[in-house]
């Protein structure tokens, strides 16, 4: 193979370590080489993050190589891969960089997510060097790991490593059904449904399970018995499945005997949901920027390598007068997720301290003018407010009057806690292209929910230019408590995103 030549040389170099200090003491021996193959396209999107969480594997670094390959790129990935491993490179025990060719486009390719047979091959003719290379370094394994899966507990590699498993995948969790394996496949190579799935897509079972394929990101053992016989190009010769890297493989360990496992006991870490065949970088990019959201919801989040120049944001107001954040000044875990999520998404919001509930009692309430609807009982639950929910009105209450005090025309509210759904940027400008203007003289909320909130929300307020409510004026919704009369004239519903 190409990569031969460099292997042996960096075979060389891995082997010529220190010498070792005869202590009179049994020295533990040293943790299992492994390579780790890096194939990454058109990952200036996800390439920071992918890098920063291998920075942080708990596994020291003079036991891994790494071998790089970069192809076919329109955007910054070579020079991302490039800055990065002139920053850490040295800490690994040897890199390997793969010679690029010129950007271009295969042949019969409709856009840059569009996968051709050619596409397909050269994607297995690169991972079949990987292979090669881990074996000429003699390694002990292989990780293979797509650049938009992003490994966030840093334990992932000890942990499969301590399976014992021919070859093993860490689970990993993306925005819906999608994972990285296969409970089933057909007599042809295909997809199957299973009822194994969704219960450990879902760990409602846990544990380590054989299952017929993996993919994306997986941990092969080289020193197991039929290791030697796995190969992603070319395909076995009584292969007839179909042409595509990790159905190949798939089948490779088939006809080796080589079992195949998924683990889902821990949580490893998330994966970008693929995009259409038709769509393009920027659909990834949304996609990502969601995964990285619900990442800082679920944890653990994921950062960014610092040795990476990533390209630089630029926060907006989106056309609003002002974007408000409220939030607890005792929550500062929800204040930070809330602004890091809008600054993911380049919306530039200002927080406003919340009323905090625990600090009312009814004499504050009567100083502030605000009276319960007599009689009143939540529809679900049958109870009056609580103490947190009145805080929740007066926090958004306080907004309004400034939005009377300062004119505001048009005005955005989240609370803390809001769950985005994806593309939530491109959803409101959308939304908020289609909305007629009102009428002369018509204050209104703006319509359509663009984003889930759990369980708070957010409001959008529309003015017509030079109309202004009247003093008092604020929002009402079902549950929420009602001002004192002289402050209820004029008050109508904001509408929820």
């Amino acid at each position: 193979m190409r990569a031969a030549p460099a292997a042996l040389l960096l075979q060389l170099l891995l082997l010529l370590g220190p010498p070792l200090q005869v202590t009179g003491v049994a020295e533990e021996p040293p943790p299992p080489v492994v390579v780790i193959a890096i194939l990454a396209r058109n990952a200036e999107h996800s390439l920071p993050h992918y890098l920063g969480a291998l920075e942080r594997l708990d596994y020291p670094r003079a036991r891994l190589a790494l071998w790089c390959a970069t192809d076919h790129n329109v955007d910054n990935t070579t020079e991302m891969l490039q800055e990065w491993l002139a920053a850490v490179g040295s800490d690994y025990a040897a890199v390997f960089w793969r010679p690029e060719g010129e950007p271009r486009p295969y042949p019969d390719e409709e856009g840059p997510k569009h996968w051709t047979r050619e596409r397909h091959q050269f994607l297995m003719e690169l991972k079949q060097e990987a292979l090669a290379f881990a074996r000429g370094l003699r390694a002990d394994y292989i990780l293979f790991a797509d650049t938009d899966n992003i490994l966030t507990n840093n334990q992932t590699l000890r942990l499969l490593i301590g399976q014992g498993l021919p070859v093993v995948a860490p689970m990993l969790d993306s925005q819906t059904y999608y994972s990285n394996f296969w409970c089933g496949i057909t007599p042809q190579g295909y997809y199957r449904r299973t009822a194994e799935y969704f219960p450990t897509k879902n760990r409602q079972r846990r544990g380590c399970f054989r299952v017929p394929m993996v993919h994306s990101t997986f941990l092969v053992s080289l020193r197991v018995e039929g290791a030697a016989q796995l190969a992603f190009y070319p395909p076995h010769p009584s292969y007839t499945w179909p042409f595509d890297d990790i159905i190949v493989f798939a089948y490779s360990c088939q006809a080796a005997g080589v079992s195949v496992h998924v683990c889902n006991e821990q949580r490893y870490g998330y994966m970008n949901v693929p995009v259409k065949p038709h769509q393009d970088l920027e659909d990834e990019r949304v996609n990502f920027i969601h995964l990285v959201l619900e990442a800082l919801v679920d944890g653990p989040p994921m950062w960014a390598s610092a040795h990476v120049s990533r390209p630089p944001k630029s926060p907006t107001k989106m056309g609003f007068d002002e974007v408000f954040v409220i939030s607890l000044a005792r929550r500062p875990d929800r204040r930070e997720r809330m602004l890091s999520s809008l600054w993911e998404m380049e919306i530039s919001g200002r927080v406003v301290d919340a009323v905090d509930g625990r600090t009312l009692n009814s004499s504050i309430l009567r100083s502030l003018g605000v009276d319960l609807l007599p009689g009143y009982r939540d529809p679900y639950s049958g109870r009056t407010l609580t103490k947190g929910e009145v805080g929740c009105f007066l926090s958004h209450h306080s907004i309004w009057e400034e939005v009377v005090a300062r004119g505001l025309a048009r005005v955005m509210v989240f609370e803390d806690d809001v769950r985005f759904q994806s593309n939530f940027r491109g959803r409101l400008e959308t939304l908020m292209e289609e909305l007629p203007r009102p009428e002369a003289g018509e204050p209104r909320g703006g319509g359509g929910r663009a984003g889930p909130a759990r369980p708070g929300g957010g409001w959008v307020l529309l003015l017509d230019p030079g109309v202004r409510p009247e003093p008092g004026w604020c929002p009402q919704a079902a549950g929420l408590p009602a001002p004192a009369p002289d402050a209820a004239r004029g008050r109508v519903p904001a509408h929820h995103v």
